[in-house]
């Protein structure tokens, strides 16, 4: 593959999110023709949608930047969510890509053509246009899961899901309910502790915490940073974040080897050694293994938790009624603003925008058991459709915009078979994509996710929904794709 383009292709890309940015740069920077097609107002995806206090990217500021674009201008190392869209928007500033984004304009259907090997894309005014190449990068965390709690409308004052923060709620001096005690949960009891009057936070299952450091960088730190970028190098390619992740995926995968062990052992020791009340502990204390969900990393959780106002339920929710929440046990606490902490629906992806591919199938039909795709990136009976963060991809405490940059180098070798005209359609066979998915399965049953725990990370059928393998191992599938696993159309003759 030559990289030569003898072929002017169409793209259209689904997201203004990181990934959605991502691909907009690489196709820009290639000469193509491209839409990025943004159902909002502004770019950010996830980063715009949440604006809830306490918000923090789990992944080092310096690390959770793309390759070609290091970030002197972080406050923390940790870097907050305004922070995060805003290094975003000086990303899309700076490469130029804003005139080819088209903002509020959802995609709604997906329609394969055969005969042209090209798609369709209806928008959400009606209308529709013709694309060689579809780049879904619409993310996975966007679509609210809201609570099946009775009663949940009948509440009195603000209730909304933190993805839909309302700004005039009240919160200083207020009683709060808080459902939902994943990583969003957690960040917002640690913001709003000592604003509330009191703070319940309703737990259904409690959180192991890795404890990390956080810490402001200085103006000088900052300015060594413009000066020298190998500074930032030295921080987002080290071997305590690199090393880490490889570690991790490594622990995931061995979930009795010494570096699962490491992992639990660092956890229970900061657990235990936290919690000062006994009742709280017992509270707190997870009855599943360290890393079967996403570990919460937290510089201040168990201290903040403490804090007087803050009184966690773990009893069951009877129902919702105007004034506050009924407990099973007859309990009722009596709230001023209800938050809803309750996360999302990781099994949307591009729906509920309508696709049909190559011989009528419908992406509702191909993921009626589980979303999946080929090493997380390609589905057969789409041609031409790629996923940027796909169903089956890795999911952990580490950056995603590496995962989309190594699944984009992916993406662009296959699509060099479009351009350079060797091929007018690349999908991969059913065979193929069907034994991916029996190894992927078989090994993900065995990976700590699948140790005994309910999660995100887990399909409707109980298997983990992610890559079950190293790191090293993703980042040699994405090396180069095997091409005797794709139906690869010739293109017809003039």
């Amino acid at each position: 593959m030559t990289g030569t383009t003898n072929r002017t292709l169409r793209h259209a890309v689904i997201g203004a999110g990181m990934a959605g940015i991502l691909a907009a740069i690489k196709l820009k920077q290639r000469g193509e023709d491209f839409v990025v097609f943004e159902k909002a107002a502004k770019i950010g995806g996830t980063w715009r949608e949440n604006r809830y206090p306490g918000l923090t990217c789990d992944v080092p500021a310096h690390a959770y930047t793309y390759s070609f674009e290091p970030y002197p201008e972080w406050q923390a190392y940790y870097a907050t969510g305004p922070a995060v869209q805003g290094y975003f928007e000086h990303v899309v500033a700076k490469y130029g890509i804003a005139p080819n984004i088209r903002f509020n304009t959802e995609v709604t259907a997906l329609d394969w053509d055969a005969a042209t090997s090209q798609w369709t894309v209806t928008l959400n005014d009606g209308s529709r246009e013709v694309f060689d190449v579809v780049i879904a990068a619409s993310g996975v965390l966007h679509h609210p899961r809201l609570p099946e709690i009775d009663g949940l409308n009948s509440f009195e004052g603000p209730a909304f899901h933190t993805a839909r923060w309302d700004d005039t709620a009240p919160i200083d001096g207020a009683k709060v309910g808080l459902i939902g005690s994943g990583s969003t949960g957690i960040q917002i009891v640690t913001a709003i502790n000592k604003k509330v009057e009191r703070l319940v936070h309703f737990q259904r299952s409690p959180q192991w915490v890795m404890p990390v450091p956080q810490f402001q960088y200085t103006d000088e730190e900052r300015e060594a940073f413009r000066r020298d970028p190998a500074l930032i190098d030295a921080i987002r390619f080290a071997d305590e974040y690199i090393g880490n992740i490889k570690r991790f995926t490594d622990a995931i995968t061995d979930i009795d080897g010494p570096q699962m062990l490491m992992i639990e052992d660092v956890c229970r020791q900061h657990f235990e050694s936290s919690i000062r009340d006994p009742e709280l502990k017992e509270k707190l204390r997870p009855n599943y293994r360290a890393a079967c969900k996403r570990l919460i990393y937290s510089w201040c959780y168990y201290e903040e938790v403490q804090h007087p106002a803050v009184f966690v339920e773990t009893g069951k929710i009877a129902r919702i009624e105007p004034k506050g929440v009924r407990m099973a046990d007859g309990t009722f606490h009596k709230l001023d603003t209800l938050i809803l902490a309750t996360g999302f629906q990781a099994d949307k992806f591009i729906r509920p925008a309508g696709v049909t591919g190559e011989g009528g199938v419908t992406l509702d039909t191909f993921w009626a058991t589980r979303p999946t795709a080929h090493y997380a990136v390609t589905l057969p009976h789409f041609p031409n459709l790629f996923m940027l963060n796909g169903p089956t991809g890795p999911v952990g405490n580490f950056s995603l915009i590496d995962i989309a940059e190594r699944q984009w180098d992916y993406i662009d070798q296959l699509v060099d078979l479009l351009r350079t005209g060797e091929a007018s359609s690349v999908m991969p066979t059913v065979e193929a994509h069907n034994a991916y998915e029996e190894r992927r399965i078989a090994a993900a049953k065995t990976t700590i996710f699948g140790s005994g725990c309910t999660s995100w990370y887990l399909d409707a059928t109980g298997v983990p929904a992610s890559w079950p393998w190293s790191y090293d191992a993703f980042a040699d599938a994405m090396a180069k794709p095997v091409l005797s696993e794709y139906a690869i159309r010739a293109p017809v003759a003039a």
